[in-house]
């Protein structure tokens, strides 16, 4: 009997038919993906640590931003959800549950093995344009408990659906910023303003909806800077309550002309990163938009494609 409890659980766990969002509820329409509780997280100091993680992910602004009640460590408003979407629990939209698991690892852009703490920070300096947390801090064994926690529910799987964001068809021309801009106009200015500025809440302490470019938005060299990631995670999340992985609005090609246009830095100039990124300029990803690179592809096709011929080159060197 306590055997076929424990085994009931688990498939409830793995296999369960929705997903938690931000507000505790559920997706039904999420079926067979995996399910996260946080009314399971236990009354204990552990279990405290990892409701503050939870806390620090979806409302990181009101507590570790500019005007932060904890501390002020972002030199941004957004939150940590705006990407990582339902605390990093969602699926396609750069789920979190397997990253406890994954480091340390060895990262190219730093060309160096990270921690998790130190994969933290990153985001903390880059897409928030703030200054890293003490690793010994409260906040940072917070987000340490809190990915500890959700790991938990997916150590044992060898993959989950939405662990990554969806796959992309590359088309055979360049994502066009011209195109992108029109799109962006019907589809995306509404919640993120016409000049990228995104809906601040009245608050004034968090948006509502993030700024897409200018000094308020996440740094050059962020993952959402290359246009093939942002591209993925638009197709599976945009429009905003619209969209869902399986019933997208957006098709490749759409998806990759909007990234293209917000990450134009001809047209839209944000801050400078801080450090130089992939020192070993051979393990710069296909799509990476600042030079030098190790191959004779110029810097407009690294930015904005045709990417299929440097993904073939790339393969043909490591065989």
């Amino acid at each position: 009997m306590k055997y076929l409890i424990v085994a009931s659980l688990l498939m409830i766990f793995y296999f369960g038919c929705s997903i938690e969002n931000q507000d505790g509820k559920t997706n039904s329409e999420n079926a067979n993906f995996v399910f996260v509780d946080s009314t399971l997280i236990t009354n204990d100091e552990f279990g405290e640590s990892v409701k503050l993680g939870r806390a620090l992910m979806l409302h990181t602004s009101e507590l570790i931003g500019p005007e932060g009640n904890m501390g002020k460590y972002l030199g941004n408003k957004m939150n940590c959800s705006n990407c990582h979407q339902e605390a990093g629990t969602k699926p396609f939209a750069f789920n979190l549950m397997r990253a406890h698991q994954r480091y340390p690892q060895y990262r190219p852009r730093e060309n160096k093995v990270l921690s998790l703490a130190d994969r933290i920070n990153n985001c903390i300096e880059r897409p928030h344009l703030g200054k890293p947390l003490p690793y010994d801090s409260k906040e940072m064994i917070a987000f340490l408990s809190y990915f500890k926690w959700i790991n938990s529910f997916v150590q044992k799987l060898d993959s989950f659906p939405g662990e990554k964001n969806l796959k992309l068809e590359f088309p055979k021309i360049p994502a066009d910023s011209r195109i992108g801009a029109q799109l962006y106009l019907n589809k995306c200015s509404s919640c993120h303003g016409e000049n990228g500025e995104g809906v601040m809440h009245e608050s004034n302490r968090f948006y509502v909806y993030p700024p897409l470019w200018g000094k308020n938005a996440y740094q050059a060299g962020s993952s959402m800077h290359r246009i093939t990631i942002m591209a993925s995670w638009l197709k599976a999340n945009m429009p905003h309550l619209i969209a869902k992985y399986n019933q997208p609005v957006l098709t490749d090609k759409e998806a990759l002309d909007i990234a293209a246009f917000i990450n134009n830095d001809s047209l839209h100039p944000r801050t400078v990163p801080i450090k130089v990124d992939y020192p070993n300029i051979k393990t710069k990803p296909f799509d990476y938009g600042i030079g030098p690179f190790a191959d004779t592809f110029s810097l407009f096709q690294h930015k904005f494609g045709p990417f299929e011929p440097i993904i073939a080159f790339k393969r043909n060197q490591s065989n």
